[in-house]
């Protein structure tokens, strides 16, 4: 998600040391690899797809077996009061780091992810685009991952933090955007452990139709379009071209949605829209990029568009 800054603090306090003392329990086998293969990097799901050991985007997201040990954390995540997406702790080794890229994908568009560190070390530095900071034990922070972002662990030590994704509600972003605009409204609130209480969490039940809807498919593609538009140094040819296959698109895909809706009749038509349209992609996947990070335009339209369009059981079938 794009914020108007690359880092801003949220005004939370946590007890680092509790928490850690959550992670403790957890011997190396629990911690999953990176799903990219990123060596030195791996996690521990407490949120997930259907409650699993996983690192899919898709279907309902449910507490996972490992989050029924982390009493303070279930607190901590409950305390956001918003509904929650894919929550995880995620661990750096020692020298490794998490390396340059940007989150470009469908599910990123519209959430944020929330970092609250647990066990770290001042040579812990995150990157995003201009700046770099260290997060401390115990703080709460937001970033801008729209914007190129790594993390760097120069440490002898692991890090770990506990990352919580969610779109925020009205009440979450007005709070942020009165931190952004007045940081003396910054009023600390610390989150204490609550011995014996069951904190009530809310998840993502809904995260995706079986197939997009027009508007949704409208609005992305707008979005895409103004960002490769107003960069000078793509060929002005092309950005016309590229903004009438998407648009044209998004005409194509509202008039099968009239049609067919959500039926399964009407799957193997939209994946016949979604090939056609992916084989009139310009072969050079940089011929385009964004303004304001220089991705190519082709990968994000397929992460954001063409590969959310349709649920994973409507592309199979």
């Amino acid at each position: 998600m794009r914020l108007s800054r690359p880092f801003i603090r949220l005004p939370y306090e946590f007890d680092a040391t509790r928490l850690a003392a959550e992670v403790d329990q957890f011997s190396k086998p629990r911690w999953m690899p990176h799903p990219s293969g990123l060596p030195g990097n791996s996690a521990i799901a407490l949120i997930s797809s259907g409650g699993g050991d996983n690192d899919s985007f898709e279907g309902e997201k449910r507490p996972t077996p490992h989050l029924a040990h982390c009493p303070y954390m279930r607190q901590v995540m409950a305390s956001f009061g918003e509904v929650l997406s894919r929550s995880r702790l995620m661990r750096l080794e020692p020298s490794a780091e998490v390396s340059l890229h940007v989150d470009f994908n469908y599910h990123w568009f519209s959430r944020v992810r929330i970092h609250i560190p647990i066990v770290t070390d001042p040579r812990v530095i995150f990157h995003c685009g201009p700046e770099r900071l260290h997060m401390a034990a115990g703080e709460c922070w937001i970033f801008d991952s729209w914007r190129r972002h790594r993390v760097v662990n120069d440490s002898a030590g692991h890090r770990v933090h506990l990352v919580i994704d969610t779109c925020g509600s009205a009440r979450f972003w007005r709070r942020v955007q009165t931190l952004v605009e007045d940081p003396a409204a910054f009023r600390m609130t610390h989150v204490p452990f609550e011995p014996g209480r069951t904190a009530d969490l809310k998840t993502e039940r809904f995260s995706s139709l079986p197939v997009m809807a027009p508007g949704e498919c409208a609005a992305l593609i707008e979005d895409l379009i103004a960002d490769f538009s107003a960069n000078p140094n793509n060929d002005s040819t092309l950005v016309t071209a590229y903004a009438g296959l998407l648009r044209g698109f998004a005409q194509d895909w509202r008039e099968l949605w009239l049609l067919h809706g959500h039926r399964r009749e009407g799957f193997a038509s939209y994946r016949r829209l979604i090939e056609r349209t992916r084989e009139k992609l310009h072969p050079d996947r940089r011929a385009l990029t964004t303004a304001s990070n220089g991705i190519g335009v082709n990968a994000v339209f397929a992460q954001r568009v063409l590969n959310a369009a349709l649920a994973p059981d409507a592309r199979m079938t």
